[in-house]
């Protein structure tokens, strides 16, 4: 008898199938194969991520076409010229005006900017035959409403500086005087005059002067004293001595405004006045009133 096969139990050592075999007994089972695993699925090789691309800037949105107007637009207006200023009369014209019209003059004068700011002239005021003439600097805001020289706080202390040497703006005999000023018009917020209002200005000035024929100009303040004399020293260093403007005899001294805020000065003014005075007495015994 043939030996059983067992090969086919390969689940069994060699021990057992030689025991198997000597019992005879044959076992047989298929060789135990194992399926083969499967094969694990290919992994797709990594591919580059494409590059992004800058988003491509968005389109402009394209305006609605304007609808037509209903009427077509205005043409625009030329631009306005400012007029140029009337420019005063020469010198030599002025010097020939009277009264009435040297006064209508300066009214209407606009020979610089002056005009556009003021509220009116401020020609002068008093005797027109006065011996004593005062000259100051330009108006302020009280002359400028008034169209008076020297009004307010510093045309009082003014007034009580003429009655102290017995003078009198209100008077039409000997004791009067005449009051003007540099400057006809004011100068915005009280500045200083300017050189080239003053320039302009002048005539007048000097108009009233040879009108008013004094014997003796009191210029108070520094623009009056600059202007008459044309120099540009301080009051400080012309005060004390007697100067001349077209032949007139000049005194100078402080402006009233300033001697309100400077009272210390006060006793300088009242020594100028008596100057005055006692240029005016000498001016009457040489040319006494006819």
């Amino acid at each position: 008898m043939s030996e059983p096969d067992t090969s086919y139990v390969a689940q069994l050592d060699p021990r057992q199938r030689a025991m198997l075999a000597e019992m005879g007994v044959r076992v047989w089972a298929p060789a135990a194969t194992e399926a083969p695993a499967p094969a694990p699925a290919p992994v797709p090789a990594a591919q580059p991520e494409p590059a992004i691309a800058p988003a491509a800037p968005a389109a402009p949105v394209a305006a609605p076409p304007a609808r037509p107007s209903a009427r077509p637009p205005e043409p625009a207006a030329p631009p306005t010229a400012t007029p140029a200023p009337i420019q005063a009369p020469p010198a030599s014209a002025v010097a020939s005006m009277d009264w009435p019209e040297l006064q209508a003059t300066v009214a209407a004068c606009e020979a610089c900017g002056l005009c556009r700011s003021r509220t009116q002239t401020v020609f002068g005021v008093g005797s027109t035959q006065a011996n004593v003439m005062i000259v100051g600097e330009a108006p302020g805001e009280q002359e400028d409403r008034q169209g008076e020289p020297f009004v307010g706080p510093a045309g009082q202390l003014l007034d009580a500086m003429l009655r102290a040497i017995q003078h009198d703006r209100q008077a039409t005999d000997e004791r009067g005087v005449y009051i003007a000023n540099v400057l006809k018009c004011r100068p915005p917020a009280n500045r200083n005059p300017a050189p080239d209002e003053v320039l302009r200005c002048e005539p007048y000035l000097a108009r009233q002067v040879a009108l008013v024929k004094p014997r003796v100009i009191i210029a108070m303040g520094r623009f009056a004293v600059q202007s008459l004399l044309n120099t540009t020293d301080p009051i400080g260093r012309l005060r004390g001595r007697v100067h001349h403007y077209e032949g007139v005899p000049v005194v100078v001294t402080y402006h009233p405004a300033y001697l309100l805020r400077t009272p210390a000065d006060k006793a300088k003014a009242w020594a100028d006045l008596c100057l005055a005075m006692d240029t005016l007495a000498a001016a009457s015994t040489v040319h006494p009133a006819g």
